[in-house]
């Protein structure tokens, strides 16, 4: 029987909960509370009462300066809240995307801020960490995204297939193909491997037109998207990057050249196959009872984050997100090939780059200004931002003001260091390097 996608109902619907899951007034202080906290004043004493890696909550003081020019000062919690050994996250997420985060930050607000049957946004969805999670754990996935890819690499996973039924539908899918090739990807297939990866997108596209694209075929898509490079033989390219970013034509061709190497033949259906395995690992039918009743609630859009009309006004229980660093990470570069496959000019998504951090932060002002409008009065969001410019500035300091502007309340900054250096400069936690390695995430509630 062909399983035909889910396209996902209005999340204006909700579910009803039964009793035992309406919201508690009750604060726990371990990792993982059944019924969440009763609110924002409670959210923070469980932050700074926690101690389940054995180590005490460190207070620090955060003042910003608002555009009037008064001064907010809003408490800072410095501790190791979630780690990458607290558990083994679902395989589900082992999907290769540049700068995302671990699966157990958005857990960790989801478990204890809502209920089963609940809604959890992010608007900034990329790969789709917070909504996997938030699935996984019975509530009701909502994103968007300006960019198209993740909605192809999200929706998959929300009705995810049986591997019977992948390899079944793998063998019934023509990956011969006579018609012009793109020659110069060769730098990165063999012949026979482009043609075969140039069939697959090919009876995709087909699928898609004739409206006989399923369930099974977006799970192929999908797999296939984050099989088509990398460094090592789990992957139809020869080695290049990892498979998170797609390097340029020309610099696969250096690349080959320094390593002396040439593409080697692929199976691509293999491959897919092999891959779908991995995925499909624990999902047991607990898990796919879980998914399945919340997935045809699940609302995925591809739009500007500031302008989502489609979602209602005070819908929105809990938002966990992560908006892009500035211009530290180049999408549309990463991410061309992917778009090649799917028919999609990636120079045409206007994904929001600039290194001017005024601009970001108008953006910033803006999208903060939509989830206000989404949010449920009382609801959260957990806005998780990073150092970027080699630490110098702290994207906190502006998310706090714009936060401010947009009409919700910022509660605190929740400072995840799982190496728990010392903090004698206790503003700037030592990340021991460049980039991201410090998850940094401003709180703020709407009243």
């Amino acid at each position: 029987m062909t399983r035909q996608i889910s396209f996902f109902e209005d999340a204006t619907e909700t579910p009803d909960l039964p009793a035992p899951f309406a919201r508690q007034k009750r604060v726990q202080s371990h990792a993982h509370p059944p019924n969440g906290v009763a609110d924002a004043a409670a959210f923070a004493r469980c932050i700074r009462d926690f101690r389940d890696f054995g180590k005490s909550t460190v207070e620090i003081p955060i003042q910003v300066t608002l555009p009037d020019q008064t001064t907010l000062c809003i408490p800072g919690f410095v501790n190791e809240y979630w780690t990458s050994a607290q558990r083994a996250a679902s395989r589900l997420h082992e999907i290769s995307y540049r700068a995302c985060f671990k699966p157990q930050l958005p857990r960790f607000f989801v478990e204890h801020l809502t209920q089963p049957g609940e809604r959890v946004y992010d608007p900034f969805m990329g790969r789709g960490t917070t909504l996997i999670e938030a699935a996984l754990l019975g509530r009701v996935p909502m994103g968007c995204d300006i960019n198209p890819l993740s909605v192809r690499l999200v929706r998959p996973r929300l009705d995810p297939p049986t591997l019977p039924e992948v390899a079944a539908r793998l063998n019934e899918i023509d990956l011969k193909y006579s018609g012009e090739l793109r020659e110069d990807l060769l730098v990165f297939y063999h012949r026979e491997t482009l043609e075969a990866i140039t069939a697959l997108k090919h009876y995709l596209l087909r699928r898609e037109k004739t409206g006989t694209f399923d369930a099974v075929d977006d799970w192929i898509g999908m797999v296939a998207l984050n099989r088509l490079t990398g460094h090592s033989p789990g992957f139809f390219s020869v080695y290049t990057l990892p498979p998170n970013q797609a390097t340029s034509v020309a610099s696969q061709i250096r690349i080959n050249e320094k390593r002396q190497q040439v593409p080697p033949v692929r199976d691509v259906a293999a491959i897919i196959l092999k891959k779908s395995k991995q995925l499909l690992a624990g999902l047991d039918a607990s898990t796919r009872r879980t998914l399945a009743g919340v997935a045809s609630k699940a609302r995925l859009l591809t739009s500007n984050s500031s302008a989502t009309s489609e979602l209602r006004s005070g819908s929105v229980d809990l938002v966990v997100t992560s908006p892009p660093f500035l211009d530290v990470v180049q999408y549309a570069a990463d991410n061309w090939l992917r778009c090649w496959f799917l028919g999609i000019d990636a120079h045409e998504v206007p994904i929001t780059m600039t290194s001017r951090l005024s601009r970001w932060r108008e953006t910033m002002t803006e999208v903060l200004k939509e989830l206000h409008r989404v949010l449920k009065p009382g609801g959260y969001v957990a806005f998780e931002v990073g150092e970027v410019n080699g630490g110098k500035v702290k994207l906190e300091e502006h998310v706090i003001p714009a936060g401010v502007a947009a009409g919700l309340k910022p509660e605190f900054v929740l400072i995840n260091d799982q190496e728990f250096t010392k903090t004698a400069n206790c503003w700037g936690v030592d990340n021991n390097g460049k980039g991201t390695n410090t998850n940094r995430v401003v709180f703020l509630t709407k009243s």
